[in-house]
């Protein structure tokens, strides 16, 4: 992959240019490996620009591995040294066209056979970590029903967890589930997308977590929604409306933040030092109706 250049916002037809980037850095103890997952999913869109690079204590480092899963995810795993391991990310994207640009440099790693839907739904109906839907089952049944009109029953998931939670940055911590978040009655986007997946999966809907770039977000961050699986399609969900739908671009996909770390360590001591995020449009924001359905690329 080139080396990242600045995040210019070019214009574009219909707003469907996305410019993406990401700036972190960690405290490296001892020799570990870190995980990272800030880089576009493969179904994103259609790259036209794109740069990863390492450093370590200011000095290129080469020693990474980029992954793909069965969803598009693409998982960096990094061999780091004791040191400031530095990340840095840019991309510029087209919504809605094919996910690989002709000159673009990708790893050589082949994208695993996609699991089938019928897969999907039962790994996406169990209960997770964050995600314990079969503690809130009696809860989300008297309160949503089972109907056969699922479209009905998310948005109104959706809605009430709008209403009934509230957004305070700072109000939950990592070892929070989707159960603390229903008795406390505050969160983040994060607790906001585990309460809606775990209340459809305690109804029967199969739902799953999305990190995506949020274009409109504020403060600026990387962001959290959810997925619920309606009409044999899986359509985005966000009780939050801190960002425009539409603008979203996918980074990881998974039964809950768990999976979609941003940053983790898998061997070894190592502490995240700063992050910076940014995410634009090439055109002027979307609006979202709620109403509307909406899929992430």
């Amino acid at each position: 992959m080139s080396e990242p250049g600045p995040p210019d916002v070019p214009q574009g037809p219909g707003g469907s240019l996305r410019v993406v980037a990401c700036d972190l850095s960690v405290a490296v103890v001892e020799p570990s490996t870190i995980v990272i997952q800030v880089m576009a999913a493969r179904s994103a869109g259609r790259v036209l620009d794109e740069g990863f690079a390492v450093a370590t204590d200011g000095a290129p480092d080469t020693g990474f591995h980029e992954l793909t899963d069965p969803s598009g995810a693409r998982v960096v795993t990094v061999s780091a040294e004791p040191g400031l391991l530095t990340v840095r990310y840019r991309a510029e994207l087209e919504t809605g066209g094919p996910t690989t640009t002709e000159g673009v440099a990708r790893s050589p790693s082949p994208v695993a056979a996609v699991p089938s839907a019928e897969y999907l739904q039962q790994l996406y109906l169990r209960p997770s970590r964050y995600c314990p839907s079969d503690h809130i089952v009696g809860f989300a049944v008297a309160e949503f029903g089972t109907g056969n009109d699922v479209g009905a029953r998310v948005a109104a998931i959706t809605e009430w967890v709008r209403l009934r939670v509230g957004y305070v940055p700072g109000s939950s911590s990592v070892h929070d589930s989707a159960e603390d978040t229903l008795l406390t009655g505050v969160g983040t986007c994060r607790d906001f997308a585990h309460l809606g997946v775990a209340l459809c999966r305690a109804t029967g809907i199969p739902a799953r977590f999305a990190a995506v770039y949020a274009p409109g977000l504020f403060p600026m961050d990387f962001h959290a929604v959810f997925e619920a699986y309606v009409d044999g399609r899986w359509r985005v969900y966000d009780a939050t409306g801190l960002a425009p739908r539409a603008s979203l671009v996918r980074v990881v996909t998974g039964r809950d933040a768990a999976d979609a770390a941003f940053v983790s360590v898998s061997r070894g001591i190592a502490d995240l030092e700063s992050l910076v995020v940014s995410a634009t449009v090439g055109a002027d924001l979307p609006n979202d109706d709620g109403a509307v359905v909406v899929e992430l690329a």
